[in-house]
C-alpha cells in the first residue's frame, strides 16, 4: 500500500494563479472532511527569524486559513519557542517577530497562539511506542487542538539533512524540554567567564539544581531534569546547551516525537510542504542563503512520511542552481542534501518514521491538472 501525495507545480497564468492551485490542493486532500464544524484547528508553521526571508509567505497562509474557515473550523496559527536564546525564546518576542515578518491578523485572518505557552514550558508528556523514547513532551495547545495542519518550508538542514513535515511536527510542536531531549543527553553547562552571578537562573530553576559557588552558577547534573528554563533566562548567555547527541539519534528521536505530536488526531491531520526557496540551512538563522534549486511547487498529504519522501525525491530530481552552498549533486538525480551536508544520512529520519508507524515512504504522486472549466 502507498499513500497519496498531491502536487501543484509553480506554473500559473491569468486564469489560475498559485493561490487558487493551493486551494485545489487542499480540496484534493479532503480538507472539508478533516475539519468539522467549530474544530479548533492548529496551523503549525515557522514564523521565521528576523533577517531571514525563505519562510512561507503569509499570503499563502491566509488561503489555508480561509479554507479552514470555509470548512467550519476555527483556525489559529501556532509556533513554539526556541531552545536557544534569541529573537524567539519566549512568546512575547516570538509573536512580535511573527508580526514583523508579516503574520499579523490583518494579513493572515487568524490569531497567533504559541503552542507551548509564555516561556516554552506549557506542555504534557505523551506516551509513544518508540525505540529510544517511551514518552515525549508536546506543546499543550497542539494537544488541545481538535485538528492539526502543518505548513512546512522544505529545505536543507545542517543536522538532519532536510527539514519538512516530520521536523515541523517533532521540533516545532515540542516544548523547550522536548527540544533539549532531542538534541542532548546531558545537562546544560555554565561558561564561567560569561556568568555574572546575577542568580536569575536560580530563581528560574524549579528543580533546585543550580547553586551559586564563588559568585558563579553551578548546575547539579544529577538533579537537573533538562527543562531548559535556565538557558533562555540567562541574559549574558552563560548557560549553554551541550549539543552532544549524534545526528542519527536526533533524527530517530524526531520521528518518535512526531508520533507524539499527532497522537489522538487520526483523521484530523493534513500536512503541506512548500518546495520554494530551498535554502541550505534552517530558517532559524537570521539570514537566508541562496536557494540550491529552482522553486518546484506545493505538496500536500495526510501522511507526513510520504510527503517528505516525495519532496526529497523531487528536490533530488531537479537541476541544481550554480553559485550556491551546494558543492556536489547538481545533476538531476544527484543527492542535493549530501551536496550541502555531506556527512548527514538524511534518509534515517524517513526510515525510522516509517518503522515507528508515523507513515509510509511509498507514495503515489498526483499532480494537479489544469481545470477544464477555466482553461
Amino acid at each position: 500500500m502507498s499513500s497519496t501525495v498531491y502536487f501543484a507545480d509553480m506554473r500559473a497564468g491569468m486564469r489560475e494563479n498559485l493561490f487558487t492551485k493551493l486551494e485545489r490542493l487542499l480540496e484534493g486532500c479532503g480538507l472539508a472532511g478533516i475539519i468539522a464544524q467549530n474544530d479548533l484547528t492548529a496551523i503549525k508553521l515557522h514564523f521565521g527569524e528576523k533577517g531571514g526571508h525563505a519562510y512561507i509567505r503569509p499570503t499563502f497562509v491566509r488561503r489555508v486559513v480561509d479554507q479552514v474557515k470555509a470548512s467550519g473550523g476555527k483556525p489559529f496559527l501556532t509556533d513554539s519557542s526556541t531552545l536557544y536564546p534569541g529573537e524567539r525564546k519566549e512568546a512575547v518576542s516570538a509573536l512580535t517577530c511573527a508580526v514583523e515578518n508579516g503574520f499579523a491578523y490583518a494579513v493572515v485572518n487568524a490569531p497567533l497562539i504559541m503552542s507551548d505557552g509564555l516561556r516554552g514550558h506549557s506542555a504534557r508528556r505523551v506516551p509513544v511506542a518508540g525505540e529510544l523514547l517511551d514518552e515525549v513532551d508536546i506543546g499543550l495547545e497542539i494537544l488541545e487542538a481538535d485538528a492539526l495542519i502543518t505548513l512546512s518550508h522544505f529545505k536543507c538542514h545542517e543536522l538532519t539533512g532536510f527539514g519538512g513535515a516530520i521536523k515541523n511536527l517533532a521540533m516545532g510542536c515540542s516544548s523547550r524540554e522536548g527540544k533539549l531531549e532531542q538534541h542532548s543527553t546531558v545537562a546544560p553547562e555554565v561558561v564561567e567567564k560569561y556568568c555574572t552571578g546575577c542568580a536569575a537562573c536560580l530563581e528560574a530553576c524549579t528543580h533546585d539544581a543550580i547553586r551559586l559557588i564563588e559568585e558563579k552558577a553551578r548546575i547539579n547534573k544529577t538533579t537537573c531534569t533538562g527543562c531548559g528554563r535556565c538557558i533562555t533566562i540567562c541574559e549574558p548567555q552563560a548557560i549553554r546547551i551541550q549539543w552532544n547527541e549524534e545526528a542519527p539519534l536526533v533524527m530517530k528521536k524526531m520521528a518518535e516525537y512526531a508520533c507524539g505530536a499527532v497522537d489522538g488526531k487520526q483523521g484530523k491531520l493534513l500536512f503541506v510542504n512548500f518546495i520554494t526557496q530551498v535554502s541550505p540551512a534552517c530558517d532559524c538563522y537570521g539570514h537566508s542563503d541562496a536557494p540550491i534549486i529552482p522553486d518546484l511547487g506545493i505538496l500536500a498529504s495526510t501522511d507526513p512520511v510520504a510527503l517528505d519522501q516525495a519532496c526529497a525525491d523531487l528536490v533530488n530530481q531537479a537541476l541544481g542552481l550554480p553559485d550556491t552552498a551546494m558543492a556536489s549533486g547538481h545533476e538531476p538525480g544527484g543527492d542535493k542534501f549530501r551536496g550541502v551536508h555531506p556527512n548527514i544520512d538524511w534518509e534515517i529520519t524517513l526510515a525510522h518514521a516509517e518503522k515507528v508507524g508515523l507513515g509510509k515512504r511509498k507514495y503515489e504522486l498526483r499532480k494537479l491538472t489544469p481545470r477544464k472549466d477555466i482553461w
